[in-house]
């Protein structure tokens, strides 16, 4: 398999040193931005090429690692090239191969997402933790577990998903990852306003966010869950509750009221009634 990569940011760099590295054949790189297309040759060790046309003729997979909004457009500008046989993939979370690709099965090609599961912050590092990525494919059935092979072949878990599930589970990936940020900073900010700096207060919550994370990959979030709504702590929650603005009192009885639900499944016998109730769902 010969693979060219459209599109040298950091997902096309991570992924083109994660297949070199590993001994795949990787045509080179082509983007609208040269100095960016050599960057990324230069990184990989493999050749950076000048057009669209050369690139798409000399490859028999191609990833379009650009962003979301511009697949199809670079999309557009290939279809009309021979096609025949060839395996068209991007790595978007949440578009199908079907969305991106419109009219493939008229090219005589195949359609895939392949998206790794895994968050891809560091053009020149992150190749580094791909093997431990999971990734998840959709597209043409033809010749889908070609695709899988790949990185089955490189020891990573592989998932199949049906094109209208994408949207939904790229949001639960950005509600894993991204507003996991989110919830971070607001804990932040409130270390703040008892006298931390937020280098201090990053330093001091690490060992029990990462304990945490460690402890949920290991054993799920039921088993993990501890604190004083899993203990239904009346009177520590209602103390939490007014020490909040409005805003953060919002945010901490929406994800108390998901809590609860995980605490009754780790204590069928516990009554949390006082505490649904203070928390306005009862």
């Amino acid at each position: 398999m010969r693979t060219g990569i459209i599109g040298a940011g950091k997902v096309g760099c991570s992924l083109g040193k994660y297949f070199r590295l590993n001994n795949l054949k990787v045509t080179g790189y082509y983007d609208v931005n040269e100095n960016l297309a050599k960057e990324a040759a230069t990184f990989t060790e493999t050749t950076f090429i000048e057009d669209l046309e050369t690139i798409v003729k000399i490859s028999d997979t191609l990833f379009l690692t650009v962003p979301d909004d511009l697949i199809t457009t670079v999309w557009n500008q290939m279809k009309d090239m021979s096609l025949e046989g060839k395996f068209i993939c991007h790595c978007s979370g949440a578009l199908s191969a079907g969305d991106a690709f419109p009219g493939i099965d008229k090219c005589g090609a195949f359609g895939y997402s392949v998206h790794p599961l895994f968050a891809v912050s560091d053009k020149y590092n992150s190749y580094k933790e791909l093997s431990h990525a999971y990734f998840v494919i959709e597209g043409d059935e033809k010749h889908r577990e070609e695709i899988a092979g790949i990185f089955n072949n490189l020891g990573n878990e592989v998932r199949y998903i049906a094109a209208k599930d994408k949207v939904k589970y790229h949001c639960a990936a950005a509600v894993c990852s991204n507003h996991v940020v989110a919830l971070i900073q607001e804990s932040l900010d409130l270390m703040q306003e008892c006298g931390f700096d937020e280098e201090s207060a990053l330093k001091a919550l690490a060992p029990i966010m990462l304990g945490n994370m460690q402890h949920i990959a290991e054993r799920g979030t039921v088993n993990s869950l501890t604190g004083p709504v899993e203990r239904a702590d009346v009177k520590t929650v209602e103390k939490h509750l007014n020490c909040l603005d409005e805003k953060q009192q919002m945010i901490y009885r929406l994800l108390s009221e998901v809590l609860i639900s995980i605490g009754e499944k780790k204590n069928p016998g516990r009554d949390y009634g006082r505490l649904k109730h203070i928390l306005g769902n009862e």
